[in-house]
């Protein structure tokens, strides 16, 4: 066979496996057997391979290529945002009496369907192919998981329809109940130990660094959004959705539109029974404004859309015996009550311990080691007890008392006036210091990368480090000889130690680690202070003049800078070379000033968000769509359909280099 023949033979064989998975996964009428499918799959991998063909976005990517050693950072054009929740009717109504409110009308439906119990991630299309794939992340940013992705056989390689020039897609990964059975019972077999629920298993499948392990995972996938460049005032959530069916991407069948929130509520009571039915978990209803155009007048929140909302189903239960009572220390000194438990499965997760909050609700709960009781998961990552289902028995174990002294370090603990939480109060406590030094590595303090839990634990134990100013010591030296760290890893911490220096004050401020400062105080704290040294000798009023902060805040940023091992720690840090002065942000210049810039395509040298802060430090703006308004649009590769109504509006486009040099003339 010659080239030619190879291309036509390849073409047939890609054409045929795609139309194949499209049968079996989305429309589930599969029209050849899996033998079938695999003799065409090993044909097609076989031209490839002799011929040298393109396999870019082959169905023979599905088996996955060489592994990665790390995952790229990819920023997410448009904010992948979380939803608030809400567990009852009263929530739900008050949630449409505020859309309504905005609104001033009730001219809006609502579209309905379930939320998956899963791992979200953005794909986009460009000319129809898939270019990139990424995890939700921290919501801006993400992984670059592209070549896992592929091996998801629900994920469309490369899409025939007539779709968009560029556009991408929110959707959830997930794994079928039987299905993490089978994997379960095979990681068994091999004497691996089993994962905790299918929700987990594919998230941390999705991470691994070997493609080829990921497609042996049986992930996957239902689309939930459709984002496109161009807007239209006729869009809805329900047309993005038969879009989507259309072109062949799966998108769940429980799926409703609703007039009112009166038939929301209906559809929840009848899906809160359908649910158990169904071969993958959900744990609630996601509700949505179904017409697109109401998006920006509702708005936002700093974390949710103020135009959606989920429901979350109640919560199940089990029954189980509470076999001991032990406490956890956390950061803080918090001393807090764990229930040891008899195993039990609960919501597709076996469950070993439940949190017991504080002292007060043992008591008031009457909870005893040996009790049965009923554990539930109702939004909390760790279960709870719920209350004991045998109190009147007899024989039962003494009621549960509180030790006086520390279960790590043997200090006394104290409870603080109007609290209901023990702590101790000594800074050496252990496990209290790795969870301060775990936290101001973390990606929201000082996002130290490869200082996470385990390397810091090896770090205390080797006698390495005792506070985080000793992270600024440490040699590479010192660290190669530890378990699994060799020689380039130390190099990489070492130098990602480095760059932690130049973190922002606010970051600094919030990786001390004070109680009741969060990473918004932080940074109204450092936005009014400007440098560390004023705020350590802030005084009450003007601490509590500041809006965000309270008197008990105020009296906790005083008590921690009194402390002179915290100024002490300050002082070595600041020795160190890290920042503690905030920056001003004045404007470079105000040659692009009353500008306004739409911004499309990949840039050659800039992500698009620095691309937007340098329009913006010279005096500039930027919006998301184009308009008559809009004075000029910067376009990379693959504009897509921001450029065409640029053009039809004769709004001047600019390229990068065009960008630079308007900025440098002016």
């Amino acid at each position: 066979m010659d080239r030619t023949s190879a291309e036509k033979r390849a073409v047939v064989l890609r054409d045929l496996l795609e139309k194949a998975n499209r049968a079996y996964y989305v429309d589930a009428q599969p029209f050849i057997s899996d033998k079938e499918f695999d003799s065409a799959l090993a044909e097609l991998a076989e031209l490839e391979e002799n011929f040298d063909l393109d396999t870019e976005n082959s169905p023979t990517q599905r088996v996955g290529g060489e592994p990665t050693s790390s995952f790229p950072n990819v920023e997410h054009p448009q904010q992948m945002l979380s939803l608030d929740n809400t567990y009852n009717e009263e929530e739900l109504r008050d949630f449409d009496r505020r859309v309504g409110d905005i609104l001033g009308h009730k001219n809006f439906s609502y579209a309905v369907e379930l939320k998956f119990d899963g791992a979200s991630i953005r794909l986009r299309y460009e000319t129809g192919n898939l270019v990139l794939g990424a995890t939700r992340g921290n919501g801006s940013k993400g992984d670059e998981i592209t070549q896992n992705l592929k091996t998801v056989r629900d994920i469309p390689l490369k899409i025939d329809q007539n779709v968009p020039t560029v556009f991408e897609l929110r959707g959830e990964a997930y794994m079928e109940k039987e299905a993490f059975i089978r994997l379960n019972e095979n990681r068994e077999q091999q004497g691996l130990q089993p994962f905790a629920n299918p929700r987990n298993s594919t998230a941390g499948s999705l991470k691994m660094q070997d493609p080829r392990e990921v497609a042996r995972r049986p992930i996957r996938f239902f689309a939930f959004d459709l984002l496109l460049d161009e807007r239209d005032e006729d869009r809805t959530h329900f047309s993005k959705m038969q879009l989507l069916k259309n072109w062949g991407i799966p998108v769940c069948e429980h799926f409703k539109v609703c007039n009112s929130i009166d038939e929301v509520l209906s559809i929840i009571n009848e899906w809160d029974n359908l649910r158990r039915t169904l071969p993958y978990d959900t744990d609630g209803v996601v509700i949505k404004v179904n017409e697109e155009r109401f998006y920006e007048e509702l708005g936002n929140t700093s974390k949710f859309p103020r135009w959606a909302i989920a429901y979350k189903f109640e919560a199940e239960q089990a029954v189980t015996t509470l076999e001991s009572i032990t406490l956890q220390v956390g950061r803080l000194g918090k001393i807090t009550p764990v229930a040891e438990l008899k195993p039990v499965l609960l919501a597709g997760t076996t469950v070993k311990r439940a949190s017991l909050h504080n002292e007060d609700e043992i008591l008031r709960k009457d909870i005893r080691p040996g009790d049965s009781v009923v554990v539930e998961k109702a939004g909390e990552i760790i279960p709870q007890v719920i209350h004991v289902v045998n109190p009147d028995r007899e024989n039962r174990s003494q009621p549960f008392q509180m030790p006086k002294d520390c279960p790590a370090c043997g200090e006394k603990l104290e409870k603080f006036e109007g609290e209901v939480d023990w702590r101790c109060v000594n800074p050496q406590c252990p496990p209290q210091v790795r969870e301060r030094l775990t936290h101001f590595a973390s990606r929201d303090a000082l996002d130290i990368e490869g200082l996470g839990e385990a390397v810091v634990e090896q770090l205390l134990n080797e006698g390495l480090i005792k506070t985080y100013a000793d992270f600024y010591n440490l040699k590479e030296e010192e660290l190669i000889p530890l378990e699994r760290m060799a020689e380039k890893s130390a190099q990489n911490l070492i130098e990602a130690i480095e760059r932690s220096k130049e973190q922002s004050l606010d970051r600094i401020i919030f990786a001390l680690g004070i109680r009741f400062v969060g990473k918004t105080v932080s940074k109204d704290l450092a936005t009014h202070f400007k440098t560390v040294e004023k705020l350590i000798n802030a005084d009450f009023d003007e601490l509590v003049g500041i809006n965000s902060i309270g008197p008990k805040i105020a009296d906790s940023v005083i008590a921690f800078f009194s402390n002179e091992k915290n100024r002490q720690l300050i002082s070595r840090l600041e020795n160190a070379g890290l920042n503690f002065t905030m920056e001003e942000t004045e404007n470079l210049s105000q040659t692009l000033q009353d500008k306004k810039f739409v911004l499309t395509g990949t840039l050659p040298t800039m992500s698009r968000s620095e691309a937007k802060e340098l329009i913006e430090l010279h005096g500039g703006s930027t919006s998301s769509s184009v308009s008559k308004n809009t004075d000029y649009l910067l376009a990379g590769d693959t504009p897509g359909s921001k450029y065409e109504k640029a053009k039809k509006l004769n709004i001047p486009v600019l390229s990068e280099s065009d960008l630079l040099a308007l900025i440098e003339k002016k």
